[in-house]
C-alpha cells in the first residue's frame, strides 16, 4: 500500500502518541511498548473518523511490517557460535514447544487456536514484535485487534515482571553469571527487559542474555513462514496470506547481509532506532483501534494461558541449562 496525503493525518497522530510513550519510557522507565498501546486506547475515536482512520490503519499495518523487516540487522549467523549449537537447538525446540502448547490448549482456556497462535508467538520469541507480526497472518476479525492489544499488554506485563524477578531467581537456584545469561535471554519476552535484567547481575550476563535474546528473534522467519504455510491450507481461496510476507523476506534479507559483511555502527544504530521508532507507531496505531469494553471481553483465561505459557518456557530453558548444556 502506497503512503498517500489522506495517511498524514491518522499516521501523525499515531507518531505523536509514539512519541510521547517514549518520553515517558526514557523518563520514567516504563516499558515503551505498554506506554504506547495504553496512551493509543483513549484516542479509539480517532479509528473511526474519516480523516484519521486510513492513516491509523497504514501505521497499524504498513508502518509494522517495515518495523519488523528493519529487525533483521541485530541479528546473524555468529549468534550460533556465541550461544553454541546445542543451546541454541534446544531454545528453538523450547520456542517451538511453546507455541505448540499454546496452539494445542487453546480450547481448553476457551480461546481459538489463532489466538493461541498469536499468545505462543509472542511469549516465545519476543513479545510485542512477534504478536504484532503473527497478527499481521490472522484473519481479521472483529475480535482480532482486541486480541492483538490484550496480547501486547499482558507480555509486555509479564516480561517486566520477569525482569525484577527472573535476576532474583537465578540466584536461587543457583545459576553462574553465563548460566543466568542463557536463562534470562531464553525466557523473558522483550529485548528491552532482557537487556535490564541481564546487566542488572553482570556485565557479562548481559552480554550473554542480549546474544540470546536476538538468536530469539531470528525465529520470528522461520515461525511466520510455518505459520502462513498452515493458514494458507485453512484460509478460503482467495484469502490466503502469502507464503512468504515481503517483511520476512526483508527480515531475511538484512539478517544475511548482517551475516556476511560489516554494517557500519552508524548505519547499524540508525536502522535500528527506525526500526523501534516504527514498531512503536504500530502499536500506538493498535491501541487507537481498540477499545475498553472490548478488552473487557477478553476474560481471566487468556491471562492464565499467557501465565502458564510464560512459566512453561521457563521450566523448558532451565532444564536445558541444567541438563544439558
Amino acid at each position: 500500500m502506497l503512503l498517500t496525503k489522506a495517511h498524514f493525518p491518522g499516521l501523525l497522530m499515531a507518531a505523536l502518541v509514539a512519541m510521547s510513550a517514549q518520553f515517558i519510557s526514557d523518563h520514567y522507565g516504563a516499558p515503551v511498548m505498554l506506554m504506547a498501546i495504553l496512551l493509543g486506547i483513549p484516542f479509539q475515536f480517532l479509528s473511526t473518523e474519516e480523516r484519521t482512520a486510513a492513516g491509523i490503519q497504514y501505521a497499524s499495518r504498513i508502518v509494522l511490517r517495515v518495523g519488523v523487516a528493519l529487525l533483521g540487522v541485530r541479528v546473524s549467523i555468529d549468534m550460533l557460535t556465541g550461544i553454541g549449537g546445542t543451546f541454541a537447538l534446544c531454545l528453538a525446540l523450547a520456542v517451538a514447544a511453546t507455541i505448540g502448547l499454546a496452539v494445542l490448549t487453546a480450547p481448553l482456556f476457551a480461546r481459538d487456536r489463532h489466538f493461541g497462535f498469536l499468545a505462543g508467538g509472542a511469549v516465545a520469541i519476543c513479545g510485542a514484535s512477534a504478536a504484532m507480526a503473527i497478527a499481521s497472518l490472522l484473519p481479521s476479525d472483529k475480535s482480532s485487534e482486541r486480541d492483538l492489544t490484550f496480547t501486547v499488554v499482558s507480555v509486555t506485563v509479564a516480561s517486566t515482571v520477569a525482569m525484577i524477578l527472573y535476576p532474583i531467581l537465578t540466584s536461587l537456584i543457583g545459576l553462574d553469571d553465563q548460566q543466568a545469561g542463557l536463562f534470562l535471554g531464553g525466557t523473558i519476552h522483550d529485548v528491552a527487559q532482557v537487556v535490564g535484567a541481564g546487566y542488572s547481575i553482570s556485565e557479562e550476563t548481559g552480554d550473554i542474555s542480549t546474544l540470546v535474546k536476538l538468536f530469539r528473534v531470528t525465529l520470528l522467519a522461520p515461525v511466520v513462514f510455518i505459520g502462513a504455510l498452515v493458514l494458507r491450507n485453512q484460509a478460503p481461496k482467495g484469502k490466503a496470506p502469502p507464503l512468504l510476507p515481503g517483511f520476512v523476506i526483508g527480515f531475511l534479507c538484512l539478517a544475511a547481509l548482517n551475516s556476511t559483511v560489516t554494517i557500519p555502527a552508524v548505519a547499524n544504530d540508525i536502522i535500528n532506532t527506525v526500526s523501534r521508532a516504527c514498531l512503536v507507531t504500530a502499536v500506538a496505531a493498535v491501541g487507537m483501534k481498540t477499545s475498553v469494553q472490548e478488552l473487557r471481553n477478553v476474560g481471566g483465561n487468556a491471562i492464565a494461558m499467557i501465565l502458564s505459557l510464560t512459566v512453561f518456557l521457563a521450566l523448558l530453558v532451565w532444564a536445558a541449562i541444567r541438563f544439558v548444556v
